[in-house]
């Protein structure tokens, strides 16, 4: 089996604040934390075990899970097995960079997010370059928010040339064509992030060769249909896995949309869905990230 497999255990806490999260400062008790180490540990033992499989992974915690011992420990341990196509984690890169150098950087990536006004600048900038320096495989984004244009303007002029850096559409947000073209200036694909997709009754990788898992391995298509398919851990989910139509009228989120057949992405994204990198393809412009030089060119206005 070839499996693509979101991973989000009970983890809730973050160190920022910001004022667009619902789980901004939010604070973990120790028991909360125990449950969630506990959670994340029976789910690294699980995908250890699966030999027979090829998995790619990515963590989607609602809180920041780097600053955690389990989570830098689970990447790593993860990252060297052969069977592992690729293990990435969603992170604000808060934490230390140093406990990079024991993982295998041909599986291991990150996708990060810049959040102005929780980080000083300089701070998050040099953890950029400390990743490119250490030939791991990232990508860095904004949320689209009017006050965050001039710091992703700065961040894209600073970054290394090879990092892609994506906007997310802010949440709520509207955008006139001249707001959307600034973005799009600093994010070519930018335009699939700008409106949410419909999807209702169109086929979706979710379900099939994609699957969300929570804490207590309770296995569904993907983080936004709540309908379960089984367990992971008592093998219930195999027999459901199966070609599927969204049962949603629209998918607004890139962790959903991507897997959207309807759409090019797995094309665009090709050996880089998981920690947003885009492909390389000829005669693009550069806008990627990792050991090698990732580049993509303007997509087409998507549907």
């Amino acid at each position: 089996m070839d499996l693509t497999i979101l991973y989000r255990g009970p983890l809730a806490s973050c160190d920022y604040d910001c004022p667009y999260c619902p789980f901004a400062k939010r604070r973990d008790s120790r028991a909360q934390l125990s449950a969630d180490r506990a959670a994340l540990e029976r789910f690294a033992d699980w995908v250890a075990a699966q030999e027979g499989d090829r998995l790619s992974l990515l963590f989607t915690p609602w809180g920041e899970g780097l600053v955690r011992s389990w989570y830098r420990r689970a990447l790593v341990e993860l990252s060297r097995l052969p069977h592992i196509r690729r293990v990435a984690i969603q992170t604000n890169l808060s934490c230390r960079t140093d406990w990079l150098a024991a993982a295998d950087l041909d599986t291991l990536a990150l996708w990060c997010t810049y959040h102005p006004g929780q980080t000083p600048y300089d701070r998050f900038l040099a953890k950029c370059h400390d990743l490119a320096d250490r030939g791991v495989r990232h990508s860095v984004g904004v949320v689209g928010l009017p006050e965050h244009l001039e710091h992703a303007r700065r961040l894209r002029a600073e970054l290394p040339e090879q990092v892609y850096l994506w906007v997310n559409a802010a949440e709520g947000h509207t955008y006139t064509d001249g707001e959307a073209d600034a973005w799009t200036a600093l994010d070519p694909l930018f335009p699939y992030n700008r409106h949410p997709h419909r999807s209702a009754g169109l086929p979706c990788r979710t379900g099939e060769s994609v699957i969300s898992v929570d804490g207590e391995g309770t296995v569904r298509r993907c983080h936004f249909v709540r309908a379960e398919l089984g367990n992971l851990y008592d093998g219930s989910y195999r027999d459901a896995l199966r070609p599927r139509a969204c049962p949603l009228a629209v998918c607004d989120c890139h962790i959903g949309y991507v897997h959207l057949e309807t759409l090019p992405l797995y094309d665009v994204f090709a050996g880089g869905v998981l920690e947003r990198i885009p492909a390389p393809g000829p005669g693009r412009g550069p806008v990627g990230g990792g050991r090698g030089r990732t580049v993509v060119g303007m997509p087409s206005p998507p549907p």
